[in-house]
């Protein structure tokens, strides 16, 4: 067995990490963390693993989650990552990082967007883990940098159309919706549930800190430069993410054509569903799953296309394609311990 350790534990990608790995058929958790819960059992942090654990979170100590395990999951929040990732690495742990210390190559961009870089010579290094667009350099890395959960929407949604040179790089708006566990467990007044609940409003408009990791991304699926105007929206359910991505067509391309390019492009892709035209995905479509849905329209009569993106923003937006990065990582069957289902009512 894989013996495995998360570090930072107690959140909602946390728990969604505890419950895929107890049940992977070829890993054992050997260590859980958690600055403000050490000493105390998982289960009275999160009862729904009642019976399934007799784990005890511990504080966050480098050497002892080092000497239990040999595949690391750190689900920190960003800065906090970059001060126990390398000494993980020097210990000889693979690491797979769920903040966004590790996703954008250039540290001034980093920088530019959330604080220093402390540990910027891992950048080079660092493989960013969108199984579907980076599948070989994931296998056999030594530290991955988990995608945010934004920014895999966008990327598998217009992935066929940048690398096809279907579009207008310079018409691409991108309109997102996320459930309110994307603002994580602490306690917020913008998370209350007389916040949320019949509400629905955008938030860090045209400064979203997703940004540059989707520009990053598109740009390389491009070839070139991409900007791009992106609005996030906070959603009164509790997870799923649906973007809307909108671009002009370069030329004319029919719903069917378009449908049958992206159905070609993930054919193999375990993780990635195309519905048939007339169908357009939900977020209900996804929920406790790692699948991405898409579907899609070409308005004939404006010239654009319209693309919509669902995933479940806690798996396929973290905790579950860190799993999948994980069996990439080891030589494993990529979709182990993910064949669930989404639920559904």
């Amino acid at each position: 067995m894989i013996k495995v350790a998360i570090v930072g534990a107690s959140g909602y990608t946390g728990v969604e990490l505890l419950r895929l790995l107890l049940n992977h058929p070829q890993v054992e958790i050997t260590c859980v963390t958690s600055r403000q819960n050490a000493g105390s059992p998982i289960s009275s942090v999160f009862p729904s693993l009642l019976g399934r654990s007799e784990l005890v979170f511990d504080p966050v100590d480098v050497e002892l989650i080092a000497s239990r395990a040999d595949v690391i999951f750190t689900a920190l929040p960003h800065k906090a990552a970059m001060a126990v990732v390398p000494d993980l690495l020097e210990a000889g742990c693979k690491v797979v990082d769920l903040s966004a210390d590790y996703r954008l190559k250039d540290a001034a961009v980093y920088e530019q967007w959330y604080q220093p870089h402390t540990s910027a010579n891992l950048l080079a290094e660092a493989v960013y883990g969108l199984p579907e667009l980076y599948r070989e350099q994931i296998r056999g890395a030594r530290l991955v940098a988990n995608p945010g959960c934004y920014p895999t929407s966008v990327a598998l949604g217009l992935a066929p159309l940048l690398q096809g040179e279907l579009v207008d790089l310079a018409s691409l708006i991108i309109d997102s919706k996320s459930g309110a566990s994307g603002a994580g467990r602490s306690a917020k007044v913008g998370s209350l549930y007389c916040e949320v609940n019949e509400g629905f409003k955008a938030y860090g408009v045209a400064s979203h800190r997703h940004t540059p990791e989707i520009e990053q991304t598109l740009a390389q699926l491009a070839g070139k430069p991409v900007a791009v105007s992106f609005t996030p929206h906070l959603l009164p359910v509790n997870r799923g993410i649906l973007s809307t991505c909108y671009a002009s067509l370069t030329g004319s391309h029919s719903t069917a054509e378009l449908i049958e390019l992206y159905q070609e492009h993930y054919r193999n892709e375990p993780f990635v569903r195309v519905h048939p035209e007339g169908e357009l995905p939900n977020v209900a479509y996804v929920r406790g799953s790692n699948y991405c849905n898409i579907g899609l329209v070409s308005d004939e009569r404006t010239g654009r296309v319209i693309v919509v993106s669902v995933i479940d923003n806690l798996l396929k937006g973290a905790a579950s394609q860190a799993v999948q990065n994980m069996n990439l990582m080891l030589d494993l069957e990529e979709d182990c311990g993910l064949q669930q289902l989404p639920l559904f009512p």
